[in-house]
């Protein structure tokens, strides 16, 4: 069982140090702690391990957390290589629900030919009952929709390519 204590200090170390996501493991359980800088608190999972961890090489010491920075979107790297190079990825921020409308009977937000600026929103992500405007945070065309209406996308995920100017 998770120490309530425990949780609450990560949470506020996160917060302190403006870090997004925290992942703690050993070998009874698993606790994953993510947040996004527009919200106000952490979403935390916590799984029972199931299997044992895989074996570690002798001489190796275990990792107690792994604590990755803040990553923004304006540092986010280019697609990979191929037909899609020279294009700029825009990433899902958060875990949660992705939406290219504001309700069922709107337009889009974007599509395929649009241009978008920086503080252009280009999509709604629902995490949590809330729903979070997802702005380009950079300017060019939209090259490719990634994503489906109503689908499910992870932190990280990319969302659209973009032709920068």
């Amino acid at each position: 069982m998770i120490d309530i204590r425990k949780l609450k200090e990560l949470v506020r170390l996160m917060v302190n140090h403006d870090l997004t996501e925290v992942d703690l493991r050993d070998a009874e359980e698993q606790v994953t702690l993510r947040r996004n800088s527009g919200m106000t608190s952490p979403v935390v999972s916590h799984h029972a391990a199931m299997a044992p961890n895989a074996p570690i090489a002798a001489g190796t010491p275990a990792p107690a957390a792994t604590i990755m920075p803040q990553a923004s979107k304006a540092d986010s790297e280019t697609a990979p290589a191929g037909e899609d190079s020279g294009l700029t990825r825009i990433e899902s921020p958060m875990v949660g629900t992705f939406y290219t409308k504001p309700n069922p009977d709107s337009p889009a937000f974007v599509s395929v030919g649009a241009s978008v600026g920086p503080d252009t929103v280009v999509c709604l992500i629902e995490a949590m009952k809330i729903f979070n405007e997802i702005k380009a945070e950079c300017s060019g065309t939209i090259h490719k929709v990634l994503v489906s209406n109503g689908q499910a996308v992870e932190f990280g995920q990319p969302l659209f390519l973009i032709k920068p100017d």
